[in-house]
């Protein structure tokens, strides 16, 4: 498995987690659960459906979508101890997507300056 197509999986996993985690592992108490699923799962709409669409910015708009999840992510992991594992399901996600889908521009980086 390449990093981008970990990048990609963990688009779509932390996209099915926006709703695991609204609708049955800690729904909110003020907002119906499906909204609040909905305005998570916002965040990585845009890369899924450009996965579906095999287009090429797919992961750049699920690294930027997965910045705000990990910032989500952190703020829920300290702040509600109820919400503590999903929140770090989300960061583990985040950062995959991150690393993932810059990789390969990394390593290239990487092989130019050591003059490969």
């Amino acid at each position: 498995m390449t990093p981008r197509h970990l990048a990609a999986a963990a688009v779509v996993a932390l996209f099915a987690l926006s709703w695991l985690w609204y609708l049955r592992l800690a729904p909110p108490l003020t907002l119906p659960p499906w909204l609040a699923a909905g305005a998570h799962a916002l965040l990585m709409l845009p890369a899924v459906l450009l996965l579906a669409a095999r287009r090429r910015s797919a992961l750049f708009w699920g690294s930027v979508g997965a910045l705000f999840a990990f910032c989500h992510g952190v703020m829920e992991a300290w702040s509600a101890p109820a919400a503590r594992v999903p929140a770090l399901v989300e960061i583990a996600l985040s950062l995959a997507i991150i690393f993932g889908a810059s990789w390969d521009g990394v390593r290239n980086r990487l092989a130019k300056k050591r003059g490969v």
